[in-house]
C-alpha cells in the first residue's frame, strides 16, 4: 500500500499537471491551507531535476501571492483571520504576533518564512498588525525564495542518492516522518 502511494505521488510529480498543482498548493498554504508546498516540490524535483529552479520559482511566486491574500485576510477579514489563527493553535495569537511585529517587524517575516512554522500565521498577523505592505512583499520574496530554491538545489544535486535511499527503506522513513510530525505537533501544543 505504502509503495503504491509513493509511486502515485512520484507519477503525479512527473505529470503535466504538477506545476499547476504546485502553484495552487503554494498559494493556498500561505493563507489558509495546512499542507506545505514542499510535499509537491520535493517529488517534482526528484522526478524532473532539470526543472528544479522552475519549480522553486513557481513555489515562490505563488507563495508570495498567497501571502498577500493572507495579509488581506488580516486587514479586511479580521474575524476570519482570528479563526484561522485559532484553528492552527493560536487562539490568542494575534496579541502575541502584534507584540512580535512591534518589536521585531521585518525579522519575523524573514525568519519565520524560512522555517516549517506555517507561513499563514505570519501573513495573516502581518495584516492584523498593519505591517508595511511593501516591506512584507519584498521580505516574503526573499525568505520564501531562499527556502524553496535551497530545497530545490539540494534535491537537484543530492536527490538521486536520497531517492534511492528512501525507496530502499520506504517503510522506515515513513515511520520516522510520522513520529517527527507528531513530535512537532506535540511540541507546538506544549510550548506554543
Amino acid at each position: 500500500m505504502l509503495r503504491k502511494v509513493y509511486d502515485w505521488v512520484m507519477n503525479l510529480a512527473g505529470s503535466r499537471h504538477a506545476p499547476a498543482a504546485l502553484a495552487v498548493i503554494s498559494f493556498a498554504e500561505s493563507s489558509f491551507f495546512p499542507i506545505p508546498p514542499d510535499v509537491m516540490l520535493a517529488p517534482m524535483v526528484l522526478a524532473k531535476p532539470q526543472r528544479a529552479f522552475l519549480y522553486a520559482g513557481i513555489c515562490t511566486a505563488a507563495s508570495v501571492i498567497g501571502g498577500m491574500l493572507g495579509y488581506a485576510i488580516g486587514v479586511f477579514l479580521e474575524p476570519v483571520g482570528h479563526q484561522i489563527l485559532a484553528f492552527f493553535g493560536h487562539p490568542q495569537g494575534a496579541a502575541e504576533f502584534h507584540a512580535w511585529f512591534a518589536q521585531y517587524g521585518l525579522w519575523i517575516i524573514l525568519i519565520k518564512g524560512l522555517t516549517p512554522i506555517p507561513y499563514k500565521l505570519v501573513t495573516i498577523t502581518a495584516g492584523l498588525a498593519r505591517f508595511d505592505l511593501l516591506t512584507f512583499v519584498w521580505a516574503s520574496i526573499v525568505t520564501r525564495g531562499a527556502r524553496f530554491f535551497l530545497t530545490a538545489t539540494l534535491l537537484k544535486y543530492f536527490g538521486p542518492a536520497i531517492r534511492e535511499e528512501v525507496e530502499r527503506r520506504l517503510a522506515l522513513y515513513t515511520v520516522i516522518g510520522v513520529v517527527a510530525l507528531v513530535g512537532v505537533v506535540v511540541a507546538l501544543k506544549v510550548f506554543g
